[in-house]
């Protein structure tokens, strides 16, 4: 029979040396870790949201047209109103 405190306190040990350099980390690249992962997690999600609606609209095969000047300038703009409002945080 196993015994489960050795397991667990191995566990817990591994889990520790493990996360040591996490926990020993400042903010900074917490931050920065966060905010990648975060960018990857809407960026995959925005582009699965586009390819989809493509398919919806246009058939599962059919190109979409490109993005005209327009839509990169308020594309662009809209970001920059988020980004604007994220980094105002710090002032609080």
């Amino acid at each position: 029979m196993v015994d489960t405190s050795k397991v667990r306190n191995k566990v817990s040990q591994t889990l520790d040396s493990a996360l040591q350099p996490v926990q020993e980390m400042g903010w900074q690249p917490k931050v920065y870790a966060l905010g990648g992962l975060i960018g990857l997690a809407l960026g995959l999600l925005t582009a699965y949201f586009y390819v989809r609606s493509v398919e919806e609209q246009q058939g599962a095969f059919a190109r979409p047209q490109a993005p005209t000047a327009g839509d990169t300038v308020k594309l662009g703009l809209s970001l920059m109103g988020v980004i604007r409002s994220i980094t105002e945080w710090a002032a609080r």
